[in-house]
């Protein structure tokens, strides 16, 4: 296996239509050649289509040896589903999504800080407090989880900027791995995880959407509970992912717009929760829960800090948001890290200094019962109508987060479009509006389906399993990208203990949810395995390839040519 970039440069340019990472390439051979100089990062980041007729061969995702990029190429095989269109098929089509570069820094933010903050921060307070016993015990809980998530987005970081891709781990994954586990995660990540995760949020957003048109701000009911019916909820769930879908299809450009606008008012709530805390604090009245000490009551339970830390987490989470659309950004191996290294010390700033207000506008024994913290802060400090002002706040955070999930999963779905792990039409853009507007509609529904079941219970194991055991064979990927390709070109190259300390942060939160539901964790382990035949049975070759179990279908596969009739003379 070669590897090197500078060996990978002298074999390209000898062979003037090589091609890029996952069957791209650079954009434009003419700017390639007058800057030799650039680094295959910066090359990368600029992917187009090739045609099979210039190419003289068909790509294809699979490859009959793990595919080596050298810091620049990928090789894959020529035996099955074509990748790269033709001239007609081009012509029918909108530009590559990699040739539209629109994300800027300021965007890339909103994809990150628009899925961290949804509803999370705006909830799992209570259980973080309920679990650690104190105020000092909790805000620790929330600086550790926001430590330890950030090791995890550096980790990405390094990744996005070698590997500039769209896609995120499935490529990491195919580059490093091979392309079966890069099929698995896809097949994880579009049928259950992406879907799973953006039916909550749109359900979370129904629920607040209820909170305020069914309850009048003369009424004493509780607005920490929803009068709305079970019908009115899912409508509006329904609704609301149908609609940033319509968004995401007329324009690549007003979805990332809306996520940007969304940003600001998602940062302006914290703040102002922040601000009235402090204003509150000041003006002499007090919860209590200050003046006990700031660690009276904590836990002596390892158990419940696993269980804070792991509330903490789920709220953190969305910190890979941004690596689904790195080949969009217009300076791909610059911002990836830049946004990092600015949303996540954004986000834990906000974190800590929003619990500090929860703590000193509520008492602790209402902040452990509450399940809508910030509603209750809300009508703590402006009664009712305080409590509708935050409640709208909320559901406009879950707007913004539904968008910036949405936006990053079709490009998933494009992506193993284009890979040939699920149906070609997937992978296309469609001229008019130059948007994967198959994608999107995939996406919606199955978002639309989850929606439907509402069993979320069983969702949130597969994520803590499923979503974390990517996590960890992902950023495992960096350290074994350290060891096997030195010389491949990073941008940006975080310290070596980062990604080591992620993966014991994964291994606990795997072990944490096999332990505490095994029955679910084995449906976990039976679907994702459930996913090698179907590999094998669309992509890899047919079924008789599959190591082991393919011995049973050649066997059959031969009875059955040995059953077939003789011809009559």
């Amino acid at each position: 296996m070669q590897s090197g970039y500078s060996k990978v440069q002298n074999e390209s340019r000898q062979s003037n239509d090589s091609f890029e990472l996952a069957s791209l390439v650079s954009s434009s051979e003419i700017e390639a050649d007058s800057q030799p100089s650039r680094g295959s990062s910066d090359r990368l980041s600029h992917l187009d289509y090739e045609d099979d007729e210039d190419l003289g061969q068909n790509l294809s995702f699979d490859s009959s040896r793990r595919p080596s990029v050298s810091a620049s190429l990928f090789e894959y095989g020529n035996q099955l589903y074509p990748l790269a269109a033709s001239t007609e098929t081009r012509n029918r089509e909108g530009r590559p999504l990699e040739k539209q570069k629109h994300l800027g820094l300021f965007s890339g933010l909103a994809l990150v800080i628009g899925v961290q903050i949804g509803s999370g921060i705006f909830s799992s307070p209570s259980e973080v407090d309920a679990s650690a016993g104190s105020p000092g015990a909790s805000i620790i809980v929330w600086l550790v989880a926001g430590l330890l998530v950030w090791t995890g987005a550096a980790s990405y970081a390094e990744l996005g900027s070698a590997i500039p891709l769209n896609g995120g781990p499935q490529a990491y994954l195919h580059h490093i791995f091979g392309p079966l586990l890069a099929f698995l995660f896809a097949w994880a990540a579009i049928t259950i995880l992406k879907p799973g995760s953006t039916a909550i949020v749109a359900i979370v957003f129904a629920e607040y959407v209820g909170r305020v048109l069914y309850t009048p701000v003369s009424s004493d009911h509780d607005l920490d509970k929803n009068l709305a019916p079970v019908w009115f909820t899912k409508v509006v769930a329904i609704s609301v992912v149908m609609l940033i879908t319509m968004i995401n299809m007329i324009s690549s450009k007003l979805g990332a717009r809306t996520g940007n606008v969304l940003l600001v008012l998602k940062i302006g709530a914290l703040v102002a929760i922040t601000i009235i805390g402090a204003i509150y604090r000041i003006g002499g009245h007090d919860s209590g829960n200050f003046s006990e000490g700031w660690f009276s009551g904590s836990s002596n339970s390892i158990g419940d800090y696993a269980i804070a830390l792991y509330a903490g987490l789920w709220a953190f989470d969305g910190w890979d948001n941004l690596n689904y659309v790195a080949a969009e950004m217009k300076n791909t191996s610059r911002d990836i890290p830049r946004v990092i290294h600015i949303a996540m010390p954004i986000v834990i700033v906000c974190y800590l200094a929003t619990n500090l207000s929860y703590y000193a506008v509520l008492p602790s024994a209402e902040l452990k019962k509450s399940s809508a913290v910030a509603l209750a802060f809300g009508e703590q400090v402006m009664g009712k109508t305080g409590a509708i002002v935050f409640t709208v706040c909320i559901a406009a955070s879950c707007f913004g987060a539904i968008n910036a999930m949405m936006y990053s999963s079709a490009r998933l779905i494009y992506v193993s479009g284009k890979d040939g792990f699920i149906p070609l039409r997937f992978g296309k853009i469609n001229r008019r509006t130059e948007t994967p507007v198959n994608a999107l509609i995939l996406q919606a529904a199955l978002t639309i389906i989850f929606v439907f079941v509402g069993e979320f219970k069983t969702l949130l194991v597969f994520y803590g399993v499923a979503g974390y055991m990517f996590y960890f064979v992902t950023v495992l990927g960096v350290i074994v990208l350290r060891v096997r390709e030195p010389k491949l070109d990073r941008p940006y190259k975080t310290f070596i203990i980062t990604p080591i300390l992620f993966c014991c942060v994964a291994l606990f939160l795997i072990s944490r949810g096999v332990f505490s539901a095994p029955i679910q964790s084995l449906f976990v382990g039976a679907f994702i395995l459930a996913g090698i035949p179907i590999y094998y049975w669309r992509a890899g070759g047919g079924l008789y390839q599959m190591p082991v179990l393919g011995k049973c279908f050649r066997r059959s596969q031969s009875t059955a040519i040995e059953n077939q009739p003789l011809p009559t003379l």
